[in-house]
């Protein structure tokens, strides 16, 4: 048998039910413990309708991006006149274009690029010395205030060349490609906002036999509301009058609505089905079971790591090298007998040539062009660090209700059991079923209509409390009955293919003919056909394919198996999902794909989260990829598009850093004794040829 990890590794004494199993395994019992959420958080969000902190954090990012926007194109306008005063580009594009204090014009042109278009970069280059952690910031910053001085100096008399037009490109292609990286990386998740949202915010409170609506939040332990048909449950309570089936499969995962009678627990959130309950109030505020969920989204929020950019690494050994070459070229030239102009320029033409323009680029614009791609094709990329970890992926962990499911009740087998055939049992079944709102009810239906059967003529329709229903049909008695009717009725039924549907967890009804059964149908939520194909692809590719579901493991085991799942995990409850990831990241890089409120602290938990876009709000927010096309088949389309991302993203770091490692020792003058010393001018071509290779080669990334 199988290795079996759930129970004995996950569980916490008195804290977790989960079954966990490998496709094949015979299912284990869950480990019976509290599921009484309270003691999990008592800090963060004050109030369950109170996110202040995430809205701020939104607006927080939103600002800084727009201050990159900004800067860039106040710099980019500056920067038009300076290249046209810049001697160099007037030799280079031959034409003249001086006047009296035209090179001061050029040097206040040029301070307020600097400071205005470099503050974020001299900002940046503050911080990381004080935290002792140099990279782009630093070179960036030191290439600029290097160019900027020594033009400055240059502009007041001093002997050399001025390098203006390259400082203010510089700047600008900073900014440019800083910007769209903000863009693309995920700002503060909006997702405890989402969560909040699935609370109504009113409720029918019942005070000395009156119906009052009023404030959820103004409910109390011990109030009694009334729930209508299909509108959603405020708190969470227990049933105290009437009988319905509730949908909690956006909370807990169960893809069956659930049947509520006095004395049931309910679930703030969930949606009431076809019948009215009075409810009385049992938890409100943070010990409510949505607010243990927002709590637990929030914490791996909070504790989610960021990995640094490949760019970071080449940053700071080039500005390493660059500062130090810089420092040797100097003191070398001076110690040779050289003036210190020529020293000085040297060195500033080290600096300069070390400007990181193709660098900087390297990875925001392939960064843009693969975004871009994605989302033509119905994939958004809302953290670009969790996409490019895409590639490196390991395990992918699918929610089952709507996301390798349909997320809907339907028929899934037909079982003869007398001498009608399979179409006509599901046409008289649906027949009997037509004037029910039952879920069962509505899925034989709609599976009758998908396949093009009419409905027959029923009389004396009559509805069995709890069992069925059961009338007329062409002067004979029809039913469409439970087994629990069977068994009332003392019909007996012993058939393996109905016990094979019961082990899988399908609902199984049974069509009467006078009291004789001629037929069953099962019931469950139905696979969607991509499902299939997904998990084929994603094998190819050398991933584990696993499952996570609130579902019973009877139904789990099933749809596991028809998949080829390699594994899978059955009755988990959403705030066990998070940790069910934590440890299958004990051995693998995890991917969670889903769609629901009870996936949102899986989605964020994992190293890629992943949602489908037909899902609730919540899912998306969390997520760092979204699948607009509510396609499965797509997490393998992401994984392909991140490791060739990747793959542009090294080439054109590769390059970049080429070309410093190779026009650095020649700025410096290493080759003078042979004639060949780079001049800035040539140097400034170079780099800017560098740049146009890098973008042509991010352009060249194909799906």
């Amino acid at each position: 048998m199988a290795e079996v990890k759930g129970a004995s590794e996950l569980n916490e004494p008195g804290t977790w039910h989960m079954m966990h199993s490998k496709v094949g395994d015979e299912p284990h019992e869950p480990h019976k413990g509290s599921r009484d959420h309270r003691n999990h958080a008592k800090s963060g969000v004050g109030r369950l309708h109170e996110p202040a902190g995430h809205r701020d954090g939104g607006r927080h990012e939103g600002h800084v991006t727009e201050d990159f926007k900004r800067r860039f194109i106040v710099s980019l306008i500056l920067t038009i006149p300076i290249l046209a005063l810049s001697p160099f580009i007037q030799g280079l594009l031959r034409f003249r274009f001086e006047f009296p204090g035209s090179m001061y014009v050029l040097f206040l042109l040029s301070t307020i690029v600097y400071f205005y278009g470099g503050y974020p970069f001299l900002k940046g280059f503050a911080r990381e010395v004080r935290e002792n952690n140099i990279g782009m910031m630093t070179l960036i910053a030191t290439a600029i205030s290097a160019a900027y001085f020594y033009s400055s100096a240059v502009a007041m008399g001093l002997k050399g060349e001025a390098f203006f037009w390259e400082l203010a490109t510089l700047i600008d292609i900073m900014l440019l490609g800083h910007w769209i990286e903000m863009r693309s990386v995920l700002g503060a998740s909006r997702a405890l906002e989402e969560l909040v949202k699935i609370m109504p915010s009113e409720a029918h409170l019942i005070k000395d036999g009156q119906m009052e609506d009023v404030k959820v939040e103004a409910l109390q332990p011990g109030d009694r509301v009334l729930v209508k048909p299909g509108e959603k449950v405020p708190v969470d309570g227990s049933v105290i009058e009437g009988g319905t089936s509730v949908n909690e499969s956006m909370l807990t995962g169960e893809s069956k609505p659930v049947t509520k009678k006095v004395g049931d627990s309910v679930i703030g959130g969930s949606i009431n089905g076809e019948g009215s309950i009075s409810v009385e109030v049992r938890k409100i505020g943070q010990e409510t079971y949505l607010y243990q969920v927002i709590q637990l989204v929030k914490q791996a929020q909070e504790s989610k790591s960021r990995t640094q950019d490949l760019a970071d690494h080449a940053a700071r050994l080039l500005t390493i090298i660059s500062l130090s070459v810089g420092a040797v070229t100097l003191a070398a030239w001076l110690y040779f007998g050289r003036d210190s102009a020529f020293a000085v320029e040297r060195a500033v033409t080290v600096m300069v040539i070390s400007c990181p323009h193709a660098l900087g680029l390297a990875v925001p614009l392939v960064v843009a062009v693969s975004t871009s791609l994605a989302a033509k094709s119905g994939l958004l990329i809302r953290n670009r660090q969790a996409f490019e970890r895409a590639g490196d992926l390991q395990a992918v962990v699918f929610d089952k209700t709507g996301t390798l499911t349909e997320g809907r009740f339907g028929v899934t087998d037909i079982v003869p059991l007398a001498e009608a055939d399979e179409l006509e049992i599901l046409r008289l079944a649906a027949s009997l079923e037509a004037s029910s709102e039952h879920p069962i009810a509505r899925g034989i239906v709609n599976d009758s209509s998908e396949k093009g059967l009419g409905p027959l003529h029923v009389h004396e329709f009559r509805a069995i409390p709890g069992k069925g229903v059961e009338g007329l049909i062409r002067g004979k008695r029809w039913g469409v009955v439970s087994p629990g009717y069977l068994r009332e009725s003392n019909i007996d039924l012993k058939d393996e293919r109905i016990e094979k549907l019961a082990v899988q967890g399908k609902t199984v009804v049974f069509l009467l003919e006078e009291n004789r059964s001629v037929g069953a149908i099962a019931l469950a939520d139905i696979i969607r056909k991509e499902s299939r194909e997904a998990i084929e692809r994603l094998k190819s590719l050398g991933i584990k394919c696993m499952m996570l579901t609130g579902d019973n493991r009877f139904v789990a085991r099933w749809v596991a198996e028809e998949l080829g799942l390699d594994e899978f995990f059955a009755e988990v409850l959403p705030h066990e999902k998070a940790e069910a990831i934590k440890n299958v990241q004990k051995d693998y890089i995890v991917a969670m794909v889903g769609d629901g409120v009870n996936d949102a602290p899986a989605l964020v938990q994992a190293d890629v989260g992943i949602a489908i876009g037909a899902g609730t709000d919540v899912a998306v927010e969390s997520a760092d990829i979204v699948l607009v096309r509510n396609d499965p088949r797509d997490v393998a389309y992401i994984v392909g598009l991140s490791r060739k991302t990747y793959s542009k993203m090294f080439q054109n770091l590769v390059w970049a850093a080429g070309y410093n490692a190779l026009a650095i020792p020649l700025a410096a003058g290493v080759l003078y004794g042979y004639g060949i010393l780079l001049s800035p001018a040539v140097g400034a071509i170079l780099m800017s040829a560098s740049t146009v290779i890098v973008a042509i080669n991010a352009r060249l990334l194909k799906m």
